[in-house]
C-alpha cells in the first residue's frame, strides 16, 4: 500500500519560505515511474497543481509560481520537497502531495497539511 505523508513547520512568517516534505512509503520515488506532485487548495476553491518531479528527476512548476517555487527530492530518504518563497497570509492553503501515473491523474494522496502564515 502506497502512502504519502506531508510534513512541515507549524508556522511560517510573511515573506519567508514555506518548505514541505512528502515522505513516501510502499513505493519508491527513484524507481517507480510516476509523477510526484504538490497540489494546493485554497479555502473554498478547488485543488491546483503546484508542480511535480518525475522519475528522471525532471521538474515542472506552474508558470505563475515558477519564479518563487522549487520541487526537489531526496532519493535516499524516499522524500520529495516543496519550497515556496515569499509567502503571504492571503495565500494560506492546504497543500497535498500525491502520486500520478500520468499528468493530472492522481491515484494516491497524502492527507494534506496547512501551515499558517503569520503577518
Amino acid at each position: 500500500q502506497v502512502r504519502l505523508k506531508e510534513s512541515g513547520p507549524g508556522l511560517v512568517k510573511t515573506s519567508q519560505t514555506l518548505s514541505l516534505i512528502c515522505t513516501v512509503s510502499g513505493g519508491s520515488i527513484s524507481s517507480d515511474n510516476f509523477y510526484w506532485a504538490w497540489i494546493r487548495q485554497p479555502p473554498g476553491k478547488g485543488p491546483d497543481l503546484i508542480g511535480f518531479i518525475s522519475l528522471s528527476g525532471g521538474t515542472y512548476v506552474r508558470p505563475s509560481l515558477k519564479s518563487r517555487t522549487s520541487v526537489s527530492r531526496y532519493t535516499s530518504k524516499n522524500q520529495f520537497t516543496l519550497h515556496l518563497n515569499s509567502v503571504t497570509p492571503e495565500a494560506t492553503a492546504v497543500d497535498y502531495c500525491a502520486r500520478a501515473p500520468r499528468m493530472s491523474q492522481y491515484n494516491y494522496w497524502g492527507k494534506g497539511t496547512q501551515v499558517p502564515v503569520s503577518s
